[in-house]
């Protein structure tokens, strides 16, 4: 490293109070590691055993408020919440100025709600690291995680350091400095197609797609939809952050409304129309719900065509009503889009294991389907039915066709030679 360059500033945030110890740690490592740790206290009723680089003082005036008004808020509940919005408000302004190139938060399940607020205000290519008693919990909802969080479990270290403790914290701490020194952030030298896929043997248009849209002179992000995937999927776009989209796996709503623990949140479908970019959806594999392979299968779908794609996932068909009430639900979320919006129904098949001999092949439910989607598709909405299965040649074809045309209308942005 050269004598000018920046040493990686990191937000080392915590409570401070009851957490001196182990944040004082984070901070030393952070300092050994070649970082600048950045110390923000967000605690509440006592104060630290230093002096942080950001009070809480300094946090509760971000939020507009003061932390007499805080602590007599009436429960930590509320308390922490004004403390998790006056700390994002803070981070985002320290971000906006260039003074952050990482975080990480410790805490329990308090420290960490308040630490997904935090991380979600960093954009995409920031490190992001929480140490948290509930990391990987199905307590997390999707929807508050931000798509490139790193977390991992602050394991037998509730109160005070100890040899697990310290390994714990330790890996963390240098993870987040090496994180910061190494990570490229995302450039934009040309214009971005975001893409849904489930995988690439269920759902394969992808592989036809993609290196045509590089020809052109696009970049290509494929998210896989299961869940995080569509949940990073719609960060990005709520951040404006594609020229267009295709949009061709839509199963988590399926799975949201099937009760799936493999969904991405309620705006699932929405947020690249709020955002203003144009959109071709296809309604790949919402013709099934996912579920964890290794559960006993729910009760409610006992007898169902089943497929275990592997010893974590696995999925059943939805009922033909089921499968109408989705296709209401898709046409409602594309209806409110404030830019163009392609809606291709492929007939003949919309995921690789719906065709005859396969597991998951079921023609009255997908008749149903489209019989429904027919009938939901908002005017707003330009809607074709390609006489293909989702995955041939000939349904990608005419996807790039819309695509081209909208480039040519000045729809979507141009795209740049490599």
């Amino acid at each position: 490293m050269s004598a000018n360059a920046r040493l990686p500033h990191i937000l080392v945030i915590g409570t401070g109070d009851t957490k001196s110890e182990e944040l004082l740690f984070m901070a030393d490592v952070i300092g050994k590691a070649g970082g600048v740790p950045v110390l923000v206290d967000v605690s509440v009723l006592g104060d630290p055993p230093y002096v942080p680089d950001h009070s809480k003082r300094d946090i509760a005036a971000a939020a507009g408020t003061t932390m007499e008004a805080i602590t007599g808020s009436g429960d930590e509940n509320t308390a922490m919440a004004l403390m998790a919005k006056g700390a994002a408000a803070l981070v985002r302004r320290l971000s906006e100025a260039g003074e952050v190139d990482g975080m990480i938060a410790l805490g329990g399940s308090l420290g960490t709600d308040l630490a997904l607020d935090v991380a979600a205000v960093l954009p995409l290519g920031v490190p992001k690291f929480i140490v948290s008693t509930i990391a990987y919990s199905h307590l997390l909802p999707p929807e508050r995680i931000a798509p490139d969080l790193m977390m991992i479990l602050w394991a037998g270290g509730l109160y005070g350091l100890n040899p697990i403790c310290r390994a714990v914290l330790s890996q963390a701490s240098g993870a987040v400095v090496g994180a910061a020194k190494a990570g490229e952030r995302p450039g934009r030298q040309r214009p971005l197609v975001g893409m849904t896929s489930l995988g690439s043997s269920c759902l394969s248009y992808m592989k036809l797609l993609k290196p045509e849209l590089e020809r052109r002179g696009y970049d290509v992000a494929v998210f896989h939809s299961t869940g995080m995937g569509g949940r990073a999927y719609e960060a990005v776009a709520a951040q404006r952050g594609f020229a267009a989209v295709f949009d061709f796996c839509i199963q988590e709503v399926t799975n949201a409304q099937n009760g799936s623990i493999a969904v991405s949140g309620p705006d699932r479908l929405e947020n690249a129309g709020r955002a203003g970019i144009p959109q071709i959806v296809a309604p790949g594999a919402v013709d099934m719900v996912d579920m964890p392979a290794w559960q006993e299968t729910p009760d409610r779908f006992a007898g169902r065509p089943y497929h275990a794609h592997n010893r974590l996932i696995a999925s059943v068909t939805v009922s033909p009503d089921e499968r109408r009430a989705v296709a209401r639900v898709v046409a409602a979320k594309l209806e409110g889009a404030s830019a163009p919006v392609a809606f291709l129904l492929p007939t003949k098949g919309i995921q690789e294991w719906d065709r005859e001999g396969e597991p998951l092949h079921e023609p009255d439910g997908l008749e149903a389907f489209l019989d429904e989607m027919r009938r939901a598709v908002p005017a707003s909405v330009a809607f074709e039915e390609v006489d293909a299965h989702i995955n041939a040649p000939d349904f990608a074809a005419r996807a790039l066709e819309i695509f081209d045309r909208w480039v040519a209308e000045g729809i979507v942005e141009k795209g740049q030679a490599a």
